[in-house]
């Protein structure tokens, strides 16, 4: 893996990071007007991408812009990200913006040429500890927008919720509304009680998740499916494990909630079995 990855990709062009430059009146730097998707990339090889360009589309879609590339050409760009930064494990960033105008503008313009942009990010390895220990997480109420199922670039309440986590010495932000649980500021969440495991139900208020689809998957196959629908707070704070997943984290575990432990204060059995399928999974996918 590369130990800087410093090349990226903007509208037709590879150069170095810090010579990129963005129009000022672009709409993404303006508004947030603009959506994104990130791809893990193991062993040189993204991992699931068909599923990360199925939900780009669909926020593409959701946001009235067409599709910018076909799978063919993200394929091409994506492939030649993860080589001109030194092949191996790695994140790749895509973000494409409804581009720039002469004005600033609220109304949304017919007709403009799409930003589109890409970087790669070093792939973080799971800390050993955490998957000893599990994570700790805070719950607050959701303050989001309400098309939290679009994969915008309008993150700053996810990222004022998240920060206010790690301000409290915690890994994340579990949201809630109307007293039901939503999902992490950065994560699905997955709550697992008396042997069975539950997910809240996929709408406006929630992204539909790449790898909690995954993760719900494995549990299939692994004879213990996920049971979709509403989770209220008290059964969060009832759960014998709680799990959460991310492109970038995969499946980690939780054993504290509010300074409150989890089950018995440590990784739960379901997860180690689930997450270990997840790693089985996950080496397959970069042999195939």
């Amino acid at each position: 893996m590369a130990s800087s990855m410093t090349i990226g990709y903007l509208n037709g062009e590879f150069a170095d990071l810090a010579s990129l430059r963005i129009p000022v009146l672009d709409r993404g730097f303006l508004f947030g007007d603009a959506v994104y998707e990130v791809i893990p990339v193991y062993q040189g090889r993204p991992f699931r991408s068909e599923f990360h360009y199925q939900r780009l589309q669909r926020s593409l879609a959701q946001i009235h812009m067409d599709a910018v590339l076909d799978r063919e050409h993200w394929d091409s760009l994506v492939h030649d990200l993860i080589e001109r930064n030194g092949g191996g494990s790695m994140a790749v960033y895509l973000q494409i913006s409804r581009g720039a105008e002469s004005v600033r503008n609220h109304l949304i313009p017919k007709g403009l040429a799409p930003t589109v942009f890409g970087m790669t990010a070093a792939l973080k390895s799971r800390s050993p500890e955490v998957l000893e220990r599990g994570l700790q997480v805070i719950t607050r109420e959701d303050t989001r927008w309400d098309r939290c199922d679009i994969k915008s670039t309008s993150l700053l309440a996810n990222i004022l919720l998240y920060s206010e986590a790690h301000e409290q010495h915690a890994q994340e932000c579990l949201l809630h509304r109307e007293g039901q649980l939503t999902e992490g500021s950065s994560s699905s969440v997955f709550v697992v009680r008396n042997g069975r495991i539950y997910a809240p139900p996929y709408g406006p208020e929630i992204l539909p998740g790449t790898t909690r689809d995954l993760v719900a998957e494995l549990c299939e196959a692994n004879g213990t499916p996920v049971r979709v629908g509403p989770i209220d707070m008290q059964e969060l704070a009832d759960a014998d494990e709680i799990w959460l997943a991310s492109a970038t984290r995969e499946l980690l575990p939780v054993t504290r909630v509010d300074g409150h432990a989890v089950g018995d204060g440590h990784p739960g059995p379901l997860w180690r079995a689930i997450d270990t399928r997840f790693q089985e999974y996950k080496q397959e996918s970069a042999n195939d």
